[in-house]
C-alpha cells in the first residue's frame, strides 16, 4: 500500500507538516509533504514548438520591457546546489555532486536525477531543518538589487526551481519576494521525519517542467512578455515558452549552456545596468 501523503498551504519555516491533533491511532508510516503556498490548480501547459533563437538585441529588449522575469535558484540566485549542499550534510557529496552536474548539463533527464540523487541523500526532516539554520543558502553578489529594481518597476519575479521548496522560500522571504511566486519541488517525510520520496506531481520534478509553469504564469496573469534567467540546461529550455532566455554564470559555466544562448552574463550587475537604460 501506499503511503498516504497530504500537504497544506499556510506561511512556515520548517520544511514539512505537524502531523494534526487526532484521538484515534495515527497509521504506523503516514507521510508528510513539504507543504506549498499555492492555492490555485495550475493551468494547461501549452506546448511551443518555435525555439527561433532570439538576438542578443532582441533579447536585451525583451529584458527590458519584460512583464515579467523568472529566476533558477540554485547556482543562480544563490551561489550554492541546495541539493549539493543537503547531500554533503548527509554525508554523501561527492556520489551525488556528479549527478548534478549530469543533471544541469542536460545528459540525463531531471527526474531521473533527482530521484537517484535523492535515495542516496534519503534526508530526514530534521537533517534538513538543522542545513538550513546551520548553513542557510547563500546569495549570489548583486541579486538583491536586481530584484530590488525589478520591483521598483513594477516587474514581477518569480523563483522557479528544481530544488527544494524550504529552501527556496527562505531565499524568497529575503529577497522580498512574494511566496505564491515560488514554484519549487516538494520533499515528502513519514511523520516520524524519516524520508518518504518527493511530490512527483508538481511540474519542476521533470524536464520540461521549468516552461510548464511559466505558461500557466502567463494564462494566469496574462503576461505577455516573460524572461527566464538561469545557469542550466533546464533553464534553456524554458525558453519558449519564456520569450527570452538569460545565461548565468557567476556561480558556475556551463559550456553547452553558454554556447546556446545570444545573452551570458557571469554578473547580475550587468542586468542592473541594462534597466538604467529604461
Amino acid at each position: 500500500m501506499e503511503p498516504e501523503s497530504r500537504a497544506e498551504g499556510g506561511p512556515s519555516n520548517v520544511c514539512s507538516l505537524i502531523g494534526p491533533a487526532v484521538s484515534a491511532p495515527l497509521p504506523r508510516r503516514r507521510v508528510l509533504c513539504e507543504r506549498s503556498s499555492h492555492v490555485k490548480h495550475p493551468l494547461p501547459y501549452r506546448r511551443c514548438t518555435n525555439r527561433t533563437m532570439t538576438t542578443l538585441s532582441q533579447t536585451k529588449e525583451f529584458f527590458r520591457r519584460a512583464e515579467a522575469v523568472c529566476f533558477d535558484v540554485d547556482s543562480t540566485v544563490i551561489k550554492e546546489e541546495g541539493i549539493d549542499e543537503l547531500a554533503k550534510f548527509c554525508g554523501v557529496g561527492d556520489a551525488v555532486t556528479e549527478m548534478t552536474r549530469k543533471a544541469m548539463g542536460g545528459s540525463v533527464t531531471f527526474k531521473t536525477a533527482l530521484t537517484e540523487r535523492l535515495s542516496i541523500i534519503r534526508c530526514s526532516r530534521e537533517q534538513v531543518n538543522k542545513l538550513i539554520t546551520d548553513h542557510p543558502p547563500q546569495l549570489t553578489p548583486g541579486i538583491r538589487e536586481l530584484v530590488d529594481r525589478l520591483h521598483q518597476r513594477n516587474i514581477k519575479v518569480f523563483l522557479i526551481s528544481g530544488g527544494f521548496r524550504c529552501i527556496v522560500e527562505h531565499v524568497a522571504t529575503q529577497l522580498n519576494i512574494p511566496l505564491h511566486h515560488v514554484y519549487a519541488n516538494r520533499l515528502k517525510f513519514y511523520f516520524n521525519g524519516e524520508y518518504a520520496g518527493f511530490d512527483e506531481s508538481q511540474p519542476t520534478a521533470e524536464s520540461g517542467g521549468k516552461g510548464k509553469v511559466i505558461s500557466m504564469l502567463k494564462e494566469q496573469y496574462g503576461l505577455k512578455t516573460v524572461v527566464m534567467i538561469g545557469d542550466g540546461a533546464t533553464d534553456l529550455e524554458a525558453c519558449p515558452p519564456a520569450n527570452a532566455f538569460i545565461g548565468f554564470g557567476g556561480n558556475v559555466i556551463r559550456p553547452q549552456v553558454k554556447e546556446r544562448c545570444s545573452w551570458y552574463v557571469t554578473s547580475f550587475g550587468e542586468l542592473v545596468k541594462e534597466l538604467e537604460k529604461i
